[in-house]
Parts: C-alpha cells; structure tokens; sequence
C-alpha cells in the first residue's frame, strides 16, 4: 500500500491527530537571502488535502476542549500526514497553517464545551470520514 493510502487508510476511522509546526532557523546574516526554488505543483488532491488538516486541527481542538480522551491523537495524525505529504518546506508550510486554522477558528468561538462545541465535532468527524475515504477511494491506489 503506497504511503498516501496507508495514511488515509488510518484516517477514515479519524481516531484523532494534529500538525507539528516545523521551524526553520534564520537565514545568517552574512549571506544574501536566496530566493526560494519554485514549487513543483501539487498533487490533484491537494485542495481535498488541506481541508482534511484544517478538520483535524478544528477536532484537535474542539476534542481537546471537550476532554476528548483521543484528543492527542489529532495532533499525531497530523504529524504523520505532514511525514508522508509534506515533500518540499511549502508543502509542509500549508499542511500546518491548514490545521492551525481549523484550531484557530473554533479557538475564537468556544470557550467551553458546550452542545454546540459537541456538535460541531460530531459534524466534522463526520466530514473528515467522509473526505478520507474519498481520497482513498479516488487516490489511495
């Protein structure tokens, strides 16, 4: 089973996970910046890709306000989709900020855990199990 497959292959049952932001040290300063080598393009997939993180950083959140026991789990399966997707630094620069955007933006919204906040996860594990079989069922191969 190619990497890809196996990744989604985990993530259809959305047993938890959520992105480990890598940084980068500073350029020195004795040396010009260089400019950055284009980016390949991405797979088809991509767009599909990026919204599966930006649903497991919401459920990382929203998992974690509510005392979900797998919340930790979101952040592990992120770091695991951003292992075996994030290719180049720009891949893996979206992948993150896609799931630092699904946390942020329920972070501003729900203070406690509330029916809402338990809905609202209910409703995205459901589209993050529907999107992964999707994306194995189409590319998973």
């Amino acid at each position: 089973m190619r990497p890809l497959a196996a990744l989604l292959a985990g993530l259809v049952a959305l047993a938890p996970a959520a992105a480990l932001a890598q940084q980068r040290p500073p350029a020195p300063a004795s040396k010009p910046a260089e400019p950055a080598a284009p980016e390949p393009d991405g797979p088809p997939y991509e767009p599909q890709l990026l919204q599966l993180a930006e649903i497991m950083g919401s459920l990382a959140y929203l998992r974690t306000l509510c005392g979900g026991k797998e919340a930790r789990d979101w952040r592990d399966r992120m770091a695991a989709l951003v292992e075996a997707e994030g290719r180049t630094p720009q891949r893996r620069d979206r992948l993150t900020a896609a799931f630092n955007r699904g946390f942020k933006a329920y972070a501003l919204t729900h203070r406690a855990c509330t029916d809402a906040s338990q809905e609202a996860a209910s409703r995205l594990a459901d589209q993050g199990g529907q999107l992964s079989r999707t994306l194995a069922g189409r590319y998973g191969g």
